[in-house]
């Protein structure tokens, strides 16, 4: 819902415009990387619903395997997401049928997981479902990208099964397990990332670009310029589809992140979270037109 201003505690807003469609961050993602040229197998979880059915038509869509997805008895997750005219959001979600993805539905996608060549695990499923994602990436050799949002404090024993962690600002100290007052600027944020993961950790700063931290030192990649800004919904999902999509063709991290930002930057021109999520053809025209 686009509103004039999201509501106080206890307030009522009116003048809303309503526009119902798809999303959740493993779906947005796997769309975001198959629109690049990837080959994708998502694992995810929904319900015997209406809604659950129209995302099985939308991955058939849009050339996403979706062969693993489980059916459950709950209903298929649902996000209420309240855009404000700055293009800013606010997400609460209900997960539903999501919780039920567990290990032994991920033991099911190992072969999958072994023949891919990077394994995105987002962090709107179970931590089982997490850690046993993580693991079987570990196991089979296939390099690990971590989305985590939303944002928790990871156990000690996940953080060296992570290849490249990619939070933002706000979801940074809720991993490190840090309080409001800590004090740390995002460049030590982005340090502490990485030695928790001994991988490397990208931190995504919307305007200001991103950190990514790596063994070699921190480097700075610049914001991709955007125009206009719309809608900020789905360009973090937007941001992990391409990162995963140009890790996966060879690009080195700070590359990948160039090409990642530019997706990111096309997304938040656009309203809604699917329709924003570019192709291969309009990203590479985005980028061509950039001053």
């Amino acid at each position: 819902m686009r509103v004039p201003k999201s509501p106080a505690a206890g307030e009522t807003v009116s003048g809303g415009v309503f526009d119902p469609g798809p999303g959740g961050k493993g779906s947005n993602q796997a769309i975001g990387a198959a629109r690049l040229g990837a080959e994708v197998s998502l694992l995810t979880a929904v319900g015997d619903d209406d809604f659950g059915r129209s995302a099985r038509a939308l991955w058939r869509e849009e050339g996403v395997g979706a062969e693993h997805v489980l059916t459950t008895r709950s209903p298929t997750m649902v996000g209420f997401i309240l855009v404000e005219p700055s293009g800013e959001n606010r997400i609460a979600i209900a997960p539903g049928a999501l919780d039920e993805l567990d290990a032994a539905a991920v033991e099911l996608f190992h072969a999958e997981i072994a023949s891919a060549d990077v394994l995105v695990v987002s962090m709107e499923i179970p931590e089982e479902a997490v850690a046993a994602a993580l693991r079987a990436g570990r196991q089979a050799g296939t390099r690990t990208l971590l989305n985590p949002a939303p944002a928790r404090p990871l156990p000690a024993d996940l953080w060296p099964l992570i290849d490249v962690i990619t939070p933002n600002q706000t979801e940074a100290p809720v991993l490190l397990g840090l309080g409001s007052g800590h004090g740390l600027g995002d460049e030590e944020l982005v340090q502490a990332l990485r030695e928790r993961t001994g991988g490397a950790a990208v931190l995504t700063r919307g305007g200001e670009g991103a950190l990514v931290a790596q063994a070699t030192g921190v480097t700075t990649v610049p914001p991709y310029p955007a125009g206009t800004v719309v809608d900020t919904t789905g360009a973090g999902d937007s941001f992990t589809a391409a990162l995963a999509v140009a890790l996966a063709e060879g690009r080195d991290l700070d590359q990948a992140v160039r090409f990642a930002a530019a997706a990111g930057a096309h997304t938040v021109t656009i309203a809604g979270v699917v329709p924003a999520l570019p192709t291969r053809d309009q990203l590479n025209a985005w980028i061509g037109t950039a001053p």
